[in-house]
């Protein structure tokens, strides 16, 4: 029998209640940069993930965070789309984000895409919670459904400039990212694993509307609880979550199951009856109004 905490995350993202879990509202806000606006137009997301987050609209970062902090919220995620080498313009908001912390008192998390020193360095300073990247491990992916020029490598090269600044890795793995079908999945967490990161996300493909990947069917879902087994013996230390994205209806029940049986530390939006299906197999379950990793 399975002991230890599980965590179970509600990041603001969208509505959500089940019997068992009922969050309090904005206590964490997601937040983009660049509104909707992304120049990659990847083929799993086509800027949707984007518009569920809140935007600038002409306003500073440091004023939304102020607003939405006298609402209530005890972080933030900020994020955006990207340019054309992956990067999210995070650099010239950095001065909010140190104030946003300082002033505020607001765990701050960022979305950097493939950061540059000058970013990463920057970050380091502010003393951001986290960064969480999107980690690739496989070029055709890369080209095709990222529509980026880059190498597998440069994610490697990603995750070490950010570590060198004391930035906390909070890398995430996409399952099924090549239309549905593995693929890099495991050179990706080969990667991860020679780094030190504060917290392994994996997700698993969502079908979205607007997208190309509309139609796509996600991997089996025996083929998903593998790899949860296999990440958790790669990374037998670090605390594993099973992240926002994934199928809904049936399977994402089936999924979330899966997690737990595999020993994965965290999961957020759990299904209905997940909490007490964790608690049957000797988990005490503990509940944070925020994203994956953050314990108030």
């Amino acid at each position: 029998m399975t002991t230890g905490l599980i965590h179970f995350y509600a990041p603001g993202l969208r509505r959500y209640r089940t019997s068992e879990y009922a969050p309090e509202a904005e206590r964490f806000v997601s937040i983009s940069v660049t509104g909707a606006e992304c120049a990659l137009a990847c083929d799993h997301c086509n800027s949707k993930v984007l518009e569920g987050m809140r935007p600038l609209r002409g306003a500073g970062l440091f004023d939304l965070c102020t607003e939405v902090a006298a609402r209530g919220a005890r972080g933030v995620l900020v994020s955006g789309g990207c340019d054309r080498q992956g990067r999210v313009p995070l650099l010239r908001h950095v001065p909010d984000l140190e104030r946003a912390r300082r002033e505020l008192g607001l765990t701050v998390r960022v979305h950097p895409g493939l950061a540059d020193e000058a970013t990463a360095a920057a970050l380091g300073d502010v003393g951001v919670d986290g960064a969480m990247l999107d980690v690739i491990g496989a070029e055709d992916t890369i080209r095709e459904v990222y529509h980026l020029d880059v190498s597998v490598d440069e994610y490697d090269h990603a995750m070490d400039r950010l570590e060198r600044h004391s930035v906390p890795l909070v890398p995430h793995i996409v399952l099924g990212l090549h239309y549905g079908k593995f693929l890099g999945e495991w050179t990706a967490l080969e990667m991860i694993a020679r780094h030190r990161p504060k917290l392994l996300v994996l997700v698993v493909l969502m079908p979205l509307y607007g997208t190309a990947m509309a139609t796509t069917a996600p991997p089996p879902v025996g083929e998903i609880g593998e790899f949860f087994v296999t990440a958790r013996r790669a990374l037998p230390e670090t605390p594993i979550a099973l992240g926002c994205a994934r199928p809904l209806g049936p399977a994402k029940k089936e999924i979330d199951r899966l997690a737990v049986d595999a020993g994965l530390t965290g999961i957020a939006y759990p299904a209905e009856g997940i909490v007490a299906y964790a608690e049957s197999r000797g988990f005490t379950p503990a509940f944070h109004d925020a994203c994956c990793g953050v314990n108030w």
